[in-house]
């Protein structure tokens, strides 16, 4: 809860105000106490949306849709004026935690639990249909739990079940992992009761098993399956609860029970009036203690003051931002090792071999010729000048070549390219593939021949798990990007509401990013989202961007291609809305500004890749001069993006084989070595696999380093490049740190704004 500030009023409809519970497009939540000390959560509508007529119609009919809705299950409406110049709607405040907390901070509810839950959320549904509507998002977000019993809250996007539809054909509303399968289809926007006891049957799953019963990930995924795939009810050990789920989540609506019939059917006996937690764990009892506790510990308040009527509110954090622990702290690998000079003197930069004699490959595993030879025609270009770099040195310990190879994007060749690699014995590391599915397919080569593997351009959130730990993720993944645009678009004074929009044509990279974001956004900030997904190939986004709107959206975030953000960016521009809009990086493509033209003006793209000073022709990051007047030289353009990711990684790369070589010359394992520390911890016995290639991590006879040896220098690295600080956390071998770059389509042009804004947290 956030304090008052001077401009709210002091009381509301008999409810003396305690604080802000939250704000969004339409108006401001506040805790409330009436004078016999009840709590309330009251929605005042803000005056430019109480002064619209059809908006005060709608208010009217929410208000009187959430009065019909009588079950003791359900949080109630309290008071409400609908008709005064500032219209407000009170409910009962509910303090306990909700299920999806309860369920992540103590784990699977035991069946009897479960039961209850049940039985009582099936009453709740019972009053919701008879009141004539769906609720159409129950999720384990959207129960609060209390010593009594559950709470079923938010009736945002409930309607009447007669309603015509909002949303277009091929949207889905609700949420992805709790949704019917009507509804995942995108053709259900009419979805009817039965699909209210569909996401019941996998909320009951989910508090059950700690798992959503279709699993978790990607929405495209989480879609196919929720449509295709039978429920994951591993962990239901009571037959009976189990076979009832089974009817619950039923493809047909049909054969599902009706919310009345499930309370008859759970025989579970429920807490009387007055009862104490005893039906939950005491672990779960005690969270439910500790916040009706908090909420009896508010002072009584004394009346705000509204110091001057025409003094605004200060200026300030209107958002406050929460520490997320995953993504919060920033740790760097233990081990650092003295950088390696990559400027040289020499202009050209391409000498002969070293006084040692010693030749040695680094990879690129690129697309060439396929739907991303331009991201991989600058990364084999930020690979050469690494090399040249590194060759320009006169006291160099041995010297450095680059071999390319093609994948075209296609994923059974870029295993036939790791392949060659992987029986290359002079590859010390190779840097690539372009491509996520590229990539994916080409792990178990590297792996097996425990070759270094570098990529800066593909960011999924998970890859095949691997045994031997040389991938290295150079990059930040798309949950990753994720943090730095919901900090652009909702650390600001008038977000409130995201509207989230994913678009299927963007394939992997938009489900991902989006997902994420939509998951991010309530983890990260105190504001909302209003999501949606549309299939491939949607030609008119008007009614998905009408809908976002509609739905108080103050900021809106494309996930897709360039083509659909084309399409996205005409369908804004022929609205009023005039707030913060940004589509992913991968939309950040010359066919955007082509096809969106003036549309495209204004909006704005977190990206993973830095601007060198080619990306928007302007002068780019600090420190990189000295690499864009070598691009400039050797291939008579400036660099684009991604060319300075793979210049600092293929610098780490020649930094760790450096420090590996200069250990050995300084009395530590030398040519034929003493065992080597493998990833792992364990050591190599210098043997030779079948393949013919020396035992990774054993240095061979010129004193190359063993593979095993680097993978294990990398994971320990720190390395100071032009576009971030690249480290890599211990458990994933990611890449650390949250750093992206922003930028803004203006005047027909990407133009580059800097380091992603992060908060001050």
């Amino acid at each position: 809860m956030d304090a008052l500030r001077p401009g709210d009023p002091a009381r509301i409809g008999g409810h003396r105000l305690l604080g802000r519970l939250g704000a969004g497009g339409m108006g401001v939540v506040y805790l409330g106490r009436t004078e016999a000390g009840a709590l309330a959560a009251i929605k005042v509508i803000l005056p430019e949306c109480a002064g619209d007529e059809d908006f005060r119609t709608r208010f009217r009919r929410e208000t009187e849709a959430a009065r019909r809705v009588d079950s003791p299950w359900a949080v109630p409406v309290t008071g409400a004026d609908t008709e005064s110049e500032t219209p407000w709607l009170a409910t009962e405040f509910v303090p306990g935690p909700t299920l999806s907390e309860v369920v992540a901070r103590c784990g699977p509810l035991p069946t009897r639990s479960v039961h209850v839950l049940g039985r009582l959320l099936s009453r709740a549904l019972t009053a919701v249909h008879g009141a004539g509507l769906v609720h159409r998002d129950v999720k384990p977000g959207n129960v609060l739990l209390t010593a009594d019993g559950p709470r079923l809250i938010d009736f945002g996007i409930a309607r009447a079940a007669e309603a015509t539809a909002l949303t277009a054909t091929g949207l889905v509303v609700g949420t992805p992992g709790f949704l019917p399968p009507e509804q995942a289809t995108g053709a259900g926007a009419g979805a009817g009761p039965e699909g209210d006891v569909f996401s019941l049957g996998c909320l009951l799953a989910y508090a059950a098993t700690g798992r959503p019963p279709f699993g978790s990930g990607a929405v495209d995924a989480l879609l196919y399956r929720t449509v295709h795939d039978e429920p994951d009810l591993a962990g239901v050990d009571d037959p009976a609860l189990r076979a009832l789920l089974g009817e619950c989540l039923a493809k047909d609506p049909a054969a599902r029970p009706a919310a009345a019939d499930l309370d008859t059917r759970i025989a579970e006996d429920v807490p009387g009036d007055g009862a104490s937690a005893d039906w939950l764990p005491e672990d779960v009892a005690r969270m439910i203690a500790e916040r009706s506790a908090a909420m009896l510990a508010l002072p009584d308040i004394e009346a705000t003051v509204n110091t001057s009527a025409t003094t605004p509110a200060p200026a300030p954090a209107r958002r406050r931002f929460l520490t997320l622990a995953a993504g919060g702290a920033v740790a760097l690998g233990a081990g650092t090792f003295a950088a390696v000079r990559l400027i040289g003197d020499e202009p050209d930069g391409r000498s002969g071999a070293s006084p040692a004699g010693r030749r040695w490959i680094i990879g690129v595993h690129a697309d060439l010729t396929g739907a991303q030879k331009a991201a991989g025609r600058a990364q084999e270009r930020g690979v050469r000048l690494a090399v040249d770099r590194f060759n320009s040195r006169t006291d160099k310990p041995f010297t450095l070549a680059v071999k390319v190879l093609d994948d075209g994007g296609d994923p059974a060749r870029s295993v036939r390219v790791a392949e060659e690699f992987a029986r290359d014995r002079d590859v010390l590391a190779v840097i690539g593939p372009t491509g996520d599915a590229a990539t994916g397919a080409a792990l178990p080569a590297y792996d097996e021949a425990v070759l270094p593997l570098l990529t800066v351009s593909s960011l999924q959130i998970s890859y095949p798990a691997r045994v031997n730990a040389a991938f290295f993720q150079a990059s930040p993944s798309y949950a990753a990007l994720s943090m730095p645009i919901v900090n652009r678009l909702l650390l600001r004074p008038d977000v409130e509401r995201l509207g989230v929009l994913i678009d299927r044509s963007g394939g992997q990279a938009a489900y991902q990013e989006g997902y994420a974001t939509n998951l991010m956004t309530p983890s990260l900030t105190t504001g909302t989202t209003h999501p949606r997904v549309v299939p491939a190939g949607t030609s008119d986004l008007g009614p998905v961007i009408a809908d976002l709107l509609g739905h108080r959206s103050d900021a809106l975030f494309y996930a897709g291609d360039a083509a659909g953000g084309a399409r996205a960016a005409r369908a804004l521009a022929a609205t009023p809305f005039k707030g913060p809009s940004m589509a992913q990086h991968t939309a950040m493509r010359p066919e955007f500004l082509e096809r969106a033209g003036e549309a495209a003006e204004g909006w704005e793209f977190i990206a993973p890749f830095t601007d060198a000073g080619g990306v928007s022709g302007e002068p780019g990051v600090p420190g990189a001069a000295d690499f864009v007047t070598a691009h400039r030289k050797r291939f008579g353009a400036a660099p684009a993006a991604w060319s300075a990711e793979a210049y600092d990684v293929t610098g780490l790369v020649a930094q760790e084989v450096a420090a590996l070589v200069g250990s050995a010359t300084k009395g530590g394992a030398g040519p034929t070595g003493s065992p080597t520390a493998t990833p792992s911890g364990g050591t190599s016995s210098g043997s030779t696999p079948s393949g013919g290639t020396p035992s990774a991590g054993t240095p061979s006879a010129d004193g190359r380093p063993g593979r095993a040896a680097l993978v294990a220098a990398i994971a320990a690295s720190r390395y100071e490049g032009i576009s971030r600080t690249y480290a890599f956390d211990e458990e994933r071998q990611q890449l650390v740190g949250q750093d992206a770059h922003l930028y803004r389509a203006e005047g027909g042009r990407y133009r580059y704004l800097g380091p992603a804004p992060k908060p001050k947290s």
